[in-house]
């Protein structure tokens, strides 16, 4: 199983980045006895769509997964859906795309869409249901809701392994304060893809983010091998992230950027 990182500006795009997308890929059977790479993004915020044109001809996306329908990680949703209506080559048919309750008439507001009907073409709408995986080709996805002003999600991929030898896991927090939700997304997990959009001392407010040093705190609690720190407003200084990070973790800690990538 192998991340890219598309966009990770936090609550918006920034000058270096597109805002929350990252593409998951793993290779596995095709259905007809071969194998093939199957491609799945975890959300599609501001700016993402462009970028992902440069790892990714999106008409071979087989999944879409939304951890919640805030602006910043749902938007370019309507860049795609006009891809898969109106390509050249005639309609891709449509892609399934899990999401909260609420994901279509989200999606139709954002597309002006008043007749939900209309994306039928392009997408297949599917609730997220804690408890339930959802298998993509040889990726089995989890849903945990966390805690943030909407209803939202942390994300649990579980797919092969580079080695072909074991099964591994991407844990997403999407967007979320501190809870137990978190800590059971990210539970053993081979990599944790960790918001840290507040900064301690700064950012006081509760239930919306977490600052660097609880998104530590969470790691340490779900046994996590190693974190990625995601969602990193453009105001933000990048140390200072990783460091205060580094008080409550004590495994490999990366900074997200655009294109870079991780195998797993």
């Amino acid at each position: 199983m192998r991340l890219t990182v598309v966009g990770c500006s936090g609550s918006m795009s920034g000058p270096d980045s597109a805002a929350s997308c990252y593409l998951v890929q793993a290779d596995g059977p095709d259905g007809e006895g071969g194998t093939r790479t199957w491609s799945i993004v975890l959300d599609l915020g501001s700016g993402a769509f462009g970028a992902l044109l440069r790892h990714l001809d999106p008409a071979h996306l087989d999944a879409v997964v939304l951890s919640h329908l805030h602006a910043d990680h749902v938007v370019d949703m309507t860049g795609l859906e006009v891809y898969r209506r109106y390509h050249p080559a005639g309609a891709l048919g449509p892609v399934p795309v899990l999401g909260p309750v609420g994901t279509a008439q989200r999606v139709g507001a954002l597309a002006m869409e008043e007749d939900l009907s209309a994306l039928d073409a392009s997408f297949t709408f599917v609730d997220h249901v804690p408890g339930r995986s959802v298998e993509i080709g040889p990726l089995r996805i989890e849903a945990f809701p966390v805690e943030h002003p909407v209803l939202a999600f942390g994300l649990r991929v579980t797919g092969p392994a580079e080695d072909g030898a074991r099964e591994v896991v991407l844990a997403y927090s999407g967007d979320s304060d501190a809870c137990d939700g978190l800590v059971e997304t990210a539970r053993d997990a081979d990599l944790f893809l960790c918001e840290g959009a507040f900064q301690e001392g700064r950012d006081t407010v509760r239930g919306i983010h977490l600052t660097r040093r609880r998104a530590g705190e969470m790691a340490t609690r779900a046994a996590a091998r190693h974190v990625v720190l995601t969602h990193l407003p453009p105001w933000n200084d990048h140390e200072v992230v990783r460091a205060e990070a580094a008080t409550q973790y004590g495994g490999p800690i990366d900074l997200a950027r655009p294109g870079a990538t991780w195998s797993l």
